[in-house]
């Protein structure tokens, strides 16, 4: 294993020549902020953040964050404004854009490096006043904790993410970030005490101290702030191929889990798949992410309250405008009919409503052996196409589907077959849901 990891942090290192590219490009954004902020008292300062200026950066993912600090009594419209103000003017001969989060930030490409610029206050440690806050002393803390050999084990963790797909903070990811791998390693030290700690890893285990109880599968400290628990943002699925890697990793060490897979995906189970498919107006990522999230899993309430088995759904939008919500179903066509289960026969008030608003419907009515009247009815909708529509057409505003969401789905929603699907992130998503991922789930 240690010739396999050794051969893996070298690789993951970014080559000097690239690092002085870097720096060039940090540099040359650093000078610009620096004439920029000069004309406004607001700011006091300005500080480099992120993967790069903790030394953390992998080659192929290597943008550089500036964080403009902003005075505490700043009001948060001028933080907003003024914020992006700054951006546009220090990076204007970038083509500069906006780009969101909680706060708007800009961005804009230099030399091919992307480059952030981002407003926080400059406040005291846990006095914050935005989500970016706490970056500057993030970088802070990494910097004095992580040594250059544990900065090499970011590096390969990292990598191992990438390869089983589950690095990324972002809503549409809810994996692993950067800044989540740095904690584990600052924590655990080393890129195999980590993977062994995650192989063995408790429902609800704590990873770090804090006072504060989270609800979460797993509870991920922030050591600069110890009432934020990083797990909330990494869902259950990307958190168990994690584990099963780690333990498979353990068991059979390979330079393979730190490259790109390349094995080839044979499409199943997609007969039954269902798609809604829908086109929405621009907004942020992290807006239409998190719509389409919970409209996904609003449909799934309803698809199973309708009888309907769903084994896995997700959500996917592409940057053309174009969205789809998908659901891996048992079966497209259940029963025709179905039992209602009614109050104990003991329950006089109670079995003459359930007789009263039953009776006409019901094909057969009778009591159990627990004593229950059993009504059995025919089901308004047996065939998934059928069954969403009607919720779409019929059921919209109570169907769970964000309000934000509305109006897109007004506007032309369609119920298809995956196999009807032309789109090309729609089918790549469609490829996600219905295969097993071989990267974790090895035969061997």
């Amino acid at each position: 294993m240690k010739s396999i990891l050794n051969s893996a942090k070298k690789e993951a290192t970014p080559p000097k020549k690239l690092q002085e590219q870097k720096m060039r490009i940090a540099k040359k954004a650093c000078n610009l902020i620096g004439q920029t902020i000069e004309k406004h008292p607001q700011v006091v300062g300005f500080e480099l953040g992120g993967s790069y200026a903790k030394g953390t950066w992998l080659a192929e993912k290597a943008d550089i964050d500036i964080f403009v600090k902003f005075n505490k009594k700043t009001s948060e419209s001028n933080f907003t404004d003024l914020g992006t103000k700054i951006g546009f003017q220090s990076l204007k001969k970038y083509k500069p854009y906006t780009r969101y989060a909680e706060h708007p930030f800009v961005e804009a490409v230099i030399d091919g490096t992307k480059v952030n610029i981002v407003p926080c206050y400059d406040v005291n440690k846990g006095e914050w006043q935005s989500a970016t806050d706490r970056s500057i002393y993030h970088t802070k803390f990494m910097s004095q904790k992580l040594s250059d050999s544990m900065k090499g084990e970011v590096r390969i963790l990292k990598k191992f993410f990438h390869h089983i797909g589950v690095y990324g903070a972002e809503i549409a990811k809810e994996g692993f970030s950067g800044y989540v791998s740095e904690v584990l390693i600052s924590y655990f030290g080393s890129f195999e005490k980590t993977i062994k700690k995650i192989s063995e890893l408790k429902k609800g285990q704590v990873i770090g101290k804090s006072g504060k109880k989270f609800d979460s599968y797993v509870v991920i400290i922030d050591p600069v702030d110890s009432n934020r628990n990083l797990g909330t943002a990494i869902s259950v699925d990307n958190l168990g191929k994690f584990v099963l890697a780690s333990r498979e990793f353990l068991k059979k060490p390979s330079k393979k889990f730190f490259k790109k897979p390349t094995s080839k995906r044979s499409v199943k189970n997609t007969d039954k798949i269902i798609v809604t498919q829908f086109r929405f107006k621009a907004r942020s990522d992290d807006i239409i992410w998190g719509q389409i999230k919970r409209a996904s899993n609003a449909l799934k309430t309803q698809l199973e309250l309708g009888g309907f088995s769903v084994l896995r759904n997700s959500a996917v939008k592409d940057e053309n405008g174009n969205a789809a919500l998908i659901f891996l179903l048992h079966t497209k066509k259940i029963e025709s009919s179905l039992v209602r289960s009614g109050p104990e026969i003991s329950s006089k008030e109670h079995c003459k409503k359930f007789i009263s608003a039953n009776r006409k419907k019901s094909q057969l009515m009778w009591i159990n052996d627990d004593g229950r009247i059993q009504s059995l009815q025919k089901r308004k909708h047996d065939d998934v196409k059928l069954f969403l529509r009607d919720v779409l057409k019929n059921n919209l505003k109570n169907s769970g589907i964000p309000r934000g969401l509305e109006k897109d789905f007004k506007s032309g929603v369609k119920v298809i077959d995956a196999s009807k699907v032309s789109t090309k992130s729609i089918k790549e998503a469609i490829t996600d849901i219905a295969i097993t991922d071989e990267t974790v789930f090895r035969a061997n």
